[in-house]
């Protein structure tokens, strides 16, 4: 049994008072800020890095995965598609020229999925203006610690960064903090996952040139244990610093596998976060399953493709992304509530998706002075979304039924 010790209660600052705060700043948490702004929301964005974009930047996992279903089909707009452009603002690469270009035909669409590889890093300084241009409050450096409640609702949230500890009062949060932190401290039950394997994309300088290493070990997308191999969980306190220790002895063997073979080889830029897959997330009303493949949600907020393979397209329900005991919390990205289909919602893409549909319900929420989740109108939230140009086609499920 640990030791554990009384904390005093003491009297801390309230630092804001807005209507939406968003917990982590990776592309839910920024879809979801962006969302919130736009819909007249006063919103606050929590990041315990300091840059944005989350495991896309910071974790160096700079492929854009497709906006298509591998058919030939758009299956994702929205925020989403606004983010890819704006990944590749630099010219780095180019999204393939059959997306961007009304005359690209179903063949050329189906040879080349809407995707792209892009600089993380100047990425991240666009998602930053991005960001300040819509006027979102930003606190970089400050670690969200816990959940001011009242009754089953969600006051505030207690933070900490160089001014110490504060509190922010708000009408709704959005947990995109990708392990479901704010979940969890809610008391809102969560799913973990110990199946993570050490990983870490790196960029390096030989011969003249910069280049990318991708390496990792291999992992089951349905996470099962690797057997007599590391595995590590995503939300330990020695497991996140384990993982970081082993990955970079790993990234040290292969570099200096790399020189055995006598080559120049000088390490540039590793990752600065943790590359965690899965790590825990809500278990909410509905659990987002493969088996959902076309499958049409009423309280559908978005679609989203399989980047790792054509064909599955998967409906994305608002209870997905809603709590169950604490009324005005909702997630985005990678904790959402996804259970056989973790994999595929962890994506940026499906990130982007989900950041949207909770950022624009949590403003909706505030400005009709709901309490919950619960009580928003679907439909005007539907409207809203496809106003947005967000994609909700009932019409691929029914095609996918008639095939059969």
């Amino acid at each position: 049994m640990k030791k554990t010790l009384i904390e005093p209660s003491k009297k801390i600052p309230v630092s804001g008072i807005y209507d939406v705060v968003v917990v982590g700043g990776g592309i839910a948490g920024v879809s979801a800020a962006l969302a919130a702004s736009r819909n007249s929301a006063s919103v606050c964005l929590i990041e315990k890095e300091n840059g944005l974009g989350g495991l896309a930047t910071l974790g160096n996992v700079v492929i854009y995965l497709p906006l298509c279903d591998g058919m030939g089909n758009q299956v994702i707009k929205g925020i989403c598609e606004e983010l890819i452009k704006v990944s590749v603002k630099d010219g780095f690469k180019k999204i393939p020229e059959c997306w961007t270009d009304k005359k690209g035909t179903t063949e050329e669409r189906s040879a080349n999925r809407y995707r792209v590889e892009f600089n993380p890093m100047s990425f991240m300084l666009e998602l930053e203006q991005l960001i300040v241009k819509n006027k979102i409050k930003l606190y970089y450096d400050t670690r969200f610690c816990d959940v001011i409640l009242e009754k089953n609702r969600i006051k505030g949230i207690t933070v900490e960064n160089k001014s110490g500890r504060s509190a922010i009062l708000c009408k709704s949060v959005v947990d995109a903090s990708g392990d479901a932190d704010v979940c969890f401290m809610a008391g809102e039950k969560t799913v973990s996952s110990d199946t993570n394997v050490r990983a870490g994309w790196f960029y390096y300088y030989e011969g003249g040139e910069v280049k990318r290493y991708s390496f990792t070990r291999p992992y089951d997308p349905y996470r099962k244990k690797p057997d007599g191999k590391m595995s590590f969980k995503g939300d330990d306190a020695d497991d996140v610093t384990n993982f970081t220790v082993e990955t970079r002895k790993l990234l040290l063997k292969t570099l200096n596998d790399m020189r055995k073979e006598k080559r120049d080889i000088r390490p540039l830029f590793m990752t600065s976060v943790p590359a965690f897959r899965m790590s825990r997330r809500l278990k909410g009303k509905i659990e987002i399953e493969e088996k959902h493949d076309h499958k049409y949600f009423d309280d559908c907020v978005g679609m989203t493709g399989d980047w790792r393979k054509k064909g599955p397209v998967l409906f994305i329900p608002l209870s997905s992304l809603t709590c169950i005991r604490t009324g005005n919390l909702i997630s985005a990205g990678r904790c959402i509530s996804a259970n056989s289909a973790w994999d595929i919602t962890r994506a940026i893409p499906t990130c982007a998706v989900t950041g949207e549909a909770a950022g624009t319900a949590a403003a909706m929420l505030c400005r009709k002075k709901l309490s919950s989740f619960s009580e928003l109108e679907i439909g005007e939230l539907q409207k809203q979304l496809l106003k947005q140009k967000v994609l909700i086609d009932r019409k691929i499920a029914t095609r996918q039924e008639e095939r059969h």
